[in-house]
């Protein structure tokens, strides 16, 4: 459904979006369509959204999130830097498989899975197969393990202090994502390392024939 706040100002600030919006803008440019929807997931504050979207004129932006405080947050951003482009967020929580939406062109799933139980992982990708289009893309962005062991020792105390917080929660293997991700029709694109021991994630979505368009 969706979700319109309308008290003054809403907006939440993650500081973490304004080291890493730049460096994933960049992947961004490289590997978004010219046209279509992008359907944000876990889109939080709203802040990455509202600043990929200018760059991106003639894509259509949709952002989520299950959180309502998070759909304020988003509103208030849009509302202080409005864009033709960015719809009105929806409230969607990827472990329920009724998302509410048709086909679209991209998904963009930033710092979600680690900070969340192995279940919504499970729910993204069973949603992306739903509504990814053919050739479509599915770009994650965070921190991974790699062949089952952290990549720098901040991310493995950053797992712990996830763990700590909920033991659900923790860095995810990226093989194991990867599996994931081909049972739900996803060939893994790219793999590009990131500033600050994070990676961008890029999976393709195979067309009927079993062959991925790029």
């Amino acid at each position: 459904m969706s979700w319109k706040i309308g008290t003054p100002d809403t907006r939440l600030d993650a500081p973490a979006t304004g080291r890493n919006r730049e460096p994933i803008l960049c992947v961004l440019k490289t590997v978004l369509p010219t046209k279509g929807q992008v359907l944000e997931i876990a889109s939080g504050t709203g802040q990455h959204l509202t600043f990929f979207a200018p760059h991106f004129p003639a894509l259509t932006w949709q952002p989520s999130d299950p959180d309502l405080m998070h759909l304020a947050s988003i509103e208030g951003w849009i509302e202080q830097l409005p864009a033709a482009n960015i719809l009105p967020p929806l409230q969607i929580d990827v472990t329920n498989d009724a998302w509410g939406m048709h086909s679209v062109e991209v998904i963009l799933c930033i710092n979600m899975i680690h900070i969340a139980p192995w279940e919504a992982c499970l729910g993204l990708f069973r949603g992306t197969q739903s509504i990814l289009s053919e050739g479509g893309l599915l770009y994650l962005y965070g921190p991974f393990k790699q062949q089952g062991k952290h990549t720098a020792p901040s991310n493995e105390a950053f797992d712990r202090s996830l763990r700590a917080q909920d033991p659900r929660w923790g860095v995810r293997d990226l093989e194991a994502v990867v599996d994931i991700a081909q049972e739900h029709d996803l060939h893994l694109q790219q793999v590009i390392p990131m500033p600050a021991n994070n990676l961008s994630v890029v999976f393709c979505r195979r067309s009927q024939d079993g062959l991925s368009i790029v």
